[in-house]
């Protein structure tokens, strides 16, 4: 692996693409240590120290890199790009405008792509508005002394610097993204997803080693390492496990030549809705201690909330989280992959599936064998997202345990797509590659 690394840096234009791909990444790491104008650095340092986020706020400080928490220009990360994208794509089945864009190939795709940059710009001035608003009231941080210092100038002309200073951030970052994805290597955004993810691993395994609940130490560090690098090969294992359903194409004379008669298969994979399901529950779940926050309530419901629903270590919270990600999986494939059209394309192109007739009975065939598949999918995102909050108890790092939940599932997909584009660029040139 290593001789084929060396290769891809002997080869003058993959050089390039990889060295161009680095500097982007350092650039937005480097954006995400400058913190925003009107913001007091100091009680950041400090309230980041003695508090704890979870939730949704939780989930987007995971995607910024916590640079988040570090109320910085790139404070917003690439979470408003991702959401902007979820709900295109849920609105595509629902408004048939978009879907008929969908169709029309190159030209219908960016022009969805430019309503999907509209979009992250209107989300990511909604979310900079209410994040400054949490900080400058002093509920961003929970359990600060100083959380209200933060912000000390709160006139609305700071704010709005902010606001628009954060939502720069976001249209820097989906631009920086859109860069790589031409002049370097994978996908952009995934990419810089991974660098967010990937850069808070070392200071969460040293966190282990020095405050865990059992003492920390090396025995816990080594510990942790060990169960990674299995849940990394669990990942590995499930993100590549695939259902290959074959597919026959009948043979057709025209004039004196035969047409057709080809085999190949519809790969469905076990995990098709990638982390999409834990996203979704994680904003879910996010909605009800958001009500209790904006009312101020101190009823028997609100302390409920408060109890269940809102610390992630509670049982309560476990089991719902854990079936809201079931659900999710199921609802995400349902819109993400239609049966019914794929087998209309089969039978357009003189396709059927052995044994299956064309027509109706393969959609049900497809949607028999979507569903068996997509049980094993669901209950492995399920358990792999409840890996952090029982770490909660074991090692105290919940929001920050590296080895579970979003990170590991983005780390590993994200790693996997992009070792395979170098590794066919390098076949392209001849070379072994990573595999002998």
């Amino acid at each position: 692996m290593l001789t084929a690394f060396a290769r891809a840096f002997k080869t003058p234009d993959l050089r390039k693409k990889l060295l161009f791909t680095l500097a982007i990444m350092a650039l937005f790491r480097l954006g995400a240590h400058i913190p925003v104008p009107g913001v007091s650095f100091q009680n950041v340092q400090e309230c980041v120290k003695e508090s704890h986020t979870s939730g949704l706020f939780g989930l987007v400080n995971l995607f910024s890199g916590n640079a988040l928490l570090q109320l910085t220009i790139f404070a917003l990360g690439i979470m408003p790009y991702i959401t902007a994208s979820i709900i295109l794509q849920l609105l595509t089945v629902v408004i048939p405008r978009l879907d008929a864009l969908k169709k029309e190939g190159q030209a219908g795709t960016a022009k969805i792509t430019q309503y999907t940059r509209y979009l992250t710009i209107a989300l990511a001035i909604l979310q900079a508005t209410g994040i400054v608003a949490t900080a400058s009231s002093g509920t961003l941080f929970s359990g600060c002394t100083v959380g209200s210092q933060i912000i000390p100038d709160t006139s609305v002309f700071r704010i709005a610097v902010m606001v628009i200073t954060m939502t720069a951030g976001t249209t820097v970052i989906m631009w920086l993204g859109e860069l790589i994805t031409d002049r370097g290597i994978g996908n952009g955004m995934s990419i810089l997803i991974f660098t967010s993810v990937a850069a808070g691993f070392p200071s969460a395994l040293w966190q282990i080693k020095q405050t865990g609940k059992i003492g920390g130490g090396w025995v816990p560090f080594i510990l942790v390492i060990a169960m990674g690098l299995c849940m990394v090969g669990l990942v590995v294992f499930v993100e590549q496990a695939q259902r290959r359903v074959p597919v026959q194409y009948a043979k057709r004379m025209i004039g004196r030549r035969a047409y057709g008669g080809t085999s190949t298969y519809i790969p469905l994979k076990v995990n098709q809705a990638g982390v999409i399901p834990v996203i979704f529950a994680s904003s879910l779940l996010y909605i009800p201690a958001l009500i209790v926050q904006l009312s101020g309530s101190h009823s028997s419901w609100a302390n409920w909330i408060d109890t269940n629903l809102v610390k992630s270590d509670k049982p309560t919270y476990m089991v719902v989280y854990f079936l809201l990600i079931v659900f999710f999986a199921f609802f995400y494939v349902a819109i993400s992959f239609n049966p019914e059209e794929v087998a209309d394309n089969m039978k357009k192109y003189g396709g059927f599936i052995p044994g299956i007739r064309a027509g109706r009975p393969t959609a049900e065939y497809l949607n028999y064998v979507l569903t068996r598949i997509t049980w094993p999918g669901s209950l492995y995102l399920g358990i792999i997202a409840l890996i952090p909050l029982i770490a909660l108890g074991v090692f105290n790092v919940s929001q920050n345990f590296p080895f579970g939940g979003t990170s590991i599932l983005i780390v590993v997909g994200v790693g996997l797509e992009t070792v395979k584009q170098i590794e066919s660029q390098l076949q392209q040139r001849n070379y072994e590659g990573f595999l002998r």
